[in-house]
């Protein structure tokens, strides 16, 4: 949190990407000891046949270069730092370096005979590396580069090398689809994990409210109904809210990185049901779609914003919505000129045990993947700024000019 001018304070919040395990690693690990056994096998032939070569110390050199590299490409595979198009890219060019410098040593006897080059089978780990990295189109583009490469190094094709060639194509095909599958599953795997979860901690969480809040509200209600007056309105409020926390507690928890699960809906429609004697919406002319998902919990951090207005910002308090649809990006804007926040009264409140915006405003945005920003004084009011970016279709330059007309009102309180 740092200081701006005119007392007002601004507090950003961004989500964070943690650490995520390669569901893939196990064919890493796999492509590993194929380079190993791979290696191994040159150099049992560069034994075999070095004698007869026309330069045997060139390619001695190479079979330590094919080594050297299998130890940097194996270490990279298996620790991570070289599970990347770069280290792929560097992969193809050691092969085929190493491949036509096999012409040089070779006689041309030797190439024109089926008598193996230097690299021999070790020439096919750039393509099981790049088929595991990306899966089967790039998997199946390097073994197409390794295949001509060979050819032409050899200057003629043979039932031989075209039936290598076609090894090359498949291993590159069928490796790239075992890695997009199990990356595929993996992420199947981890959405049924975090519903499941949900689903464990909303049964938990119901058992407490049904044991403790929803009792009391419907020991409100009942009350404030057979004492009628004033305390009846707060019976009705309270049935209200007790209607309310069931159906939350009992709804069908939903993932929010899954779309699918809910339709496309227009955020306006969610924000002017808020509106109210107190509350001013302002929202673009047209319909701003946006993935079910996102648009319940924008819709959830305005409703805890306007909650902490009509709570926090002192009596007589106004609150002003104003949604923005930039195209790549979705702006939400929850402004009160209220009494404001204190300087280090949200840590307080949050010491507290009160997680109304640290976990209803800042989690929902956090976990959106979205920027919060908040900016308050003493006696200057409130304002919390959400932008989430979402792809859409650009807006032409008068929407943008309209909009840029309706913060700076917004902002001065028109």
């Amino acid at each position: 949190m740092t200081a701006t001018g005119g007392g007002r304070r601004r507090e950003h919040a961004r989500s964070s990407a943690g650490t995520r395990i390669d569901p893939a690693t196990p064919l890493w690990q796999g492509a590993t000891v194929f380079r190993v056994l791979t290696f191994l096998f040159a150099l049992g032939v560069q034994v075999a046949f070095s004698p007869g070569y026309a330069h045997p110390v060139l390619s001695w050199v190479l079979v330590g270069v094919m080594g050297a590299w299998t130890v940097v490409t194996g270490l990279g595979h298996t620790q991570g730092w070289g599970r990347t198009l770069a280290m792929v890219a560097a992969d193809v060019g050691v092969v085929l370096a190493l491949l036509a410098l096999s012409r040089l040593a070779l006689t041309t006897d030797q190439l024109a005979s089926p008598d193996p080059l230097v690299t021999t089978i070790w020439a096919a780990n750039p393509v099981v590396a790049a088929a595991v990295l990306a899966g089967p189109a790039l998997g199946f583009g390097v073994g197409l580069v390794v295949a001509v490469a060979t050819a032409l190094v050899n200057g003629y094709v043979d039932t031989d090398i075209s039936r290598d060639g076609v090894l090359l194509l498949c291993t590159g095909l069928v490796l790239g689809v075992a890695a997009d599958t199990a990356r595929r599953s993996h992420a199947q795997l981890e959405r049924a994990l975090r519903v499941q979860a949900a689903i464990a901690e909303r049964d938990r969480l119901a058992r407490e409210v049904h044991d403790s809040v929803l009792q009391v509200l419907a020991y409100i209600r009942r009350q404030g109904s057979e004492l009628g007056g004033d305390a009846a309105s707060l019976a009705a409020m309270a049935g209200e809210q007790e209607v309310a926390l069931r159906a939350m507690v009992s709804a069908a928890p939903v993932d929010p990185t899954d779309d699918r699960q809910l339709p496309s809906i227009d955020l306006r429609t969610l924000l002017q049901a808020q509106a109210s004697s107190t509350v001013s919406v302002s929202v673009p002319g047209t319909s701003v779609p946006l993935p079910g998902a996102v648009a319940t919990e924008l819709a959830a951090v305005t409703r805890t914003a306007l909650s902490n207005v009509a709570v926090h910002a002192g009596v007589g308090a106004k609150a002003f919505v104003l949604l923005e649809d930039l195209g790549s990006e979705v702006v939400l804007s929850i402004r009160d000129d209220g009494c404001g926040i204190a300087e280090g009264r949200l840590e307080e409140a949050e010491r507290e045990g009160r997680m109304g915006v640290a976990r209803s405003i800042r989690g929902r945005v956090a976990d959106l993947g979205g920027e919060l920003v908040l900016e308050t004084a003493p006696g200057e009011g409130t304002e919390w700024e959400v932008r989430v970016a979402r792809p859409s279709t650009p807006r032409r330059s008068d929407e943008t000019v309209m909009m840029s007309v309706r913060r700076w009102a917004h902002r001065r309180g028109r």
